[in-house]
């Protein structure tokens, strides 16, 4: 008690000087409200001393200086509840536990997960996760959303670890120092956090803090985008790299594609899950992809190649097929297209006779083709999947191209 009274004085004398003035103001409120509390710790121990009965455990003589949470009150209800003879689900033996929790939807997991520090650790597991983070989002996270995911941690870290010794709490902190080498009690004191900032939720490396990201639409996690723009008819049967975040109310994805040439940054709101997909392939936006698959393309193969309108454009993957050449009848018995170096891709959701329908490229010695006025062609995937060929099918247009 004498101990909070002298710090009181002291900072009462350090409260005179002007550049100070705001720091004490709030140094000695706080101040105020530990005083009060150790006012009625005194005065419960002298009640105590005068024969009136109380447990301790009610009224210790000496109260805590730190206050304590509501979530922190509930981490030891499995003790509580030990002590108090009730059954609880930690009763029960781990399997059961295990198999109770790996039924339990995203949101009800996450519930449990508040239940008790036992239950938090358990419904943290990775093991839970995998498979709803698989279920919900496998389809269209790849290695780029991966690392990605490792980039946006260390950002947060850098950028939490680098808020911890800056602004107005700095200032704070070191006045408390300087009085904690006067008054030792002043020490028990912790400053607050800025009441205008909300802590939000951790992020770690679990699966969970990473399914949670996802769904709150706080992390942006780079995809592809089939017909960009609400299926703008210059990007009709193509695929384009954008980065999306999910948006919980609607079911959909907002997505951002980079800027290219004149166009500034375009946003399209309302993607649907059927048009967003992985990227198959690690090859960036800008890159030429490496084709490993000419040598064995032969007419009638389904392929993604990539093109550009001009050099300042990122790659768009276009669907194709490969086609006969001028010389061959098309008889797959007496057909030698695959013999030669000339591959024929055709693109038959243009009309016959537009520039956009037929492409060649060179099989042996294959790399950028084109030119400004019908675009430039890249690297050549092999579609060797159903699912990948039917994927292209369902997105035909209803009308032919021009």
């Amino acid at each position: 008690m004498l101990a909070l009274l002298t710090a009181f004085v002291v900072a009462c004398l350090l409260f005179l000087s002007k550049p100070c003035a705001r720091d004490m103001r709030l140094f000695l409120a706080s101040l105020f409200q530990q005083l009060a509390l150790s006012l009625l710790g005194f005065l419960a121990g002298l009640r105590l001393l005068g024969g009136v009965a109380a447990a301790p455990e009610t009224m210790p003589l000496m109260p805590s200086f730190k206050r304590k949470r509501a979530a922190a009150m509930v981490e030891n209800v499995e003790e509580v509840a030990a002590a108090a003879g009730e059954p609880s689900v930690l009763d029960l033996p781990e399997l059961a536990i295990d198999c109770i929790l790996e039924r339990l939807p995203p949101a009800e997991l996450r519930s449990m997960a508040a239940v008790c520090r036992s239950m938090r650790e358990r419904c943290r597991s990775d093991h839970l996760w995998e498979r709803h983070m698989s279920e919900k989002w496998g389809r269209v996270l790849g290695r780029a959303a991966r690392d990605e995911w490792r980039a946006h941690l260390a950002s947060a870290s850098e950028s939490g670890a680098a808020g911890s010794v800056s602004g107005s709490g700095g200032k704070r902190r070191r006045w408390l120092a300087a009085l904690s080498c006067v008054c030792p009690v002043v020490s028990w004191m912790r400053p607050r956090a800025d009441s205008g900032r909300s802590s939000g939720p951790v992020l770690d490396d679990s699966i969970m803090s990473w399914y949670l990201s996802m769904e709150s639409g706080k992390f942006w996690f780079p995809a592809q985008v089939y017909n960009r723009e609400h299926g703008h008819v210059g990007f009709m049967m193509s695929c384009y790299d954008a980065e999306l975040s999910y948006n919980y109310h609607s079911d959909t994805f907002r997505a951002r594609y980079p800027p290219h040439g004149r166009r500034t940054v375009v946003l399209e709101d309302g993607v649907q899950w059927d048009r967003v997909r992985a990227p198959p392939v690690d090859t960036l936006a800008h890159d030429l992809h490496a084709s490993d698959c000419l040598h064995e393309l032969r007419p009638g193969d389904h392929i993604e190649i990539q093109w550009r309108r001009n050099k300042e454009f990122p790659y768009g993957w276009w669907y194709g097929v490969v086609g006969h050449l001028e010389s061959c009848d098309g008889n797959e018995h007496f057909c030698r297209c695959h013999l030669s170096d000339t591959v024929v891709l055709e693109f038959n959701q243009y009309t016959p006779g537009s520039r956009w329908r037929q492409a060649l490229v060179n099989r042996k010695d294959h790399r950028e083709e084109g030119n400004e006025g019908d675009g430039f062609y890249g690297g050549i995937r092999k579609l060797r999947s159903k699912d990948d060929i039917s994927k292209w099918r369902q997105l035909w247009p209803t009308d032919i191209l021009e």
